[in-house]
């Protein structure tokens, strides 16, 4: 698929924020600012810079507050719909597959609303081989053994050897979701992401510059100072 030829994206903003505690006891994750912008707003813009506007967010925990801020994204120069699971948890695949009527057919972007990353998001292109294709990054300290191994033709493996962290950002074709479609209930993104490797159609590149998970109170203050 030619770069930048989606059109439409997904941020993830529907976790409970467990570890950034007591910060996201009444405020949801993706709203703790980082020098002043919001987390969900610094993943708007970068999707904004790279001509991608049409956008889907999932919402849960504390979720009303998210579409407050952010309404239809007419404030932010793009158009925002929302996919609710307020009435349910579903983890990351089954967040994707209960947006899927709003994402359409055609391969489309999915990023966590809690990593900062200055990668130029319009660089991605889904390989044609591939159902998925993943941005991958050093391993910070706090997941020092990564998640995949990447070969030099750009397949992801679970090699033991030079693995990579997972950034949270990627391409995914609907197909990539085909045999859950009927799944009920939480669905691990990672199940997933293992049966596309065992049918060689998962790929990725590795991207070394900056990418931050805002994941603890520790990891926003170090991202506040940078």
């Amino acid at each position: 698929m030619p770069k930048g030829a989606f059109m439409k994206a997904m941020i993830l903003a529907a976790g409970r924020g467990e570890r950034m505690m007591p910060l996201t006891k009444n405020t949801p994750k993706p709203l703790i600012k980082v020098k002043g912008i919001t987390l969900i707003e610094h993943t708007i813009n970068a999707l904004k810079q790279a001509n991608i506007t049409d956008i889907i967010i999932n919402l849960c925990y504390l979720g009303e507050q998210i579409q407050t801020q952010l309404k239809d994204g007419t404030n932010f120069g793009v158009n925002i719909r929302y996919s609710d699971e307020s009435n349910h948890t579903l983890e990351t695949a089954g967040g994707i597959i209960n947006a899927l009527p709003l994402l359409g057919n055609k391969p489309f972007l999915v990023i966590n609303s809690d990593v900062l990353c200055d990668y130029n998001l319009s660089k991605l292109s889904l390989p044609a081989d591939s159902l998925a294709h993943l941005l991958l990054v050093n391993n910070p300290s706090h997941h020092p053994k990564g998640d995949f191994a990447l070969t030099n033709n750009q397949k992801i493996t679970l090699a033991q050897h030079k693995r990579l962290t997972f950034s949270g950002i990627g391409i995914y074709h609907p197909d990539f979701f085909k045999h859950h479609l009927g799944t009920q209930g939480k669905l691990a993104l990672n199940l997933l992401l293992k049966e596309a490797i065992s049918t060689n159609q998962l790929s990725g590149e590795h991207y070394q510059g900056y990418w931050q998970d805002i994941g603890t109170p520790e990891r926003l203050e170090k991202a506040d100072n940078r």
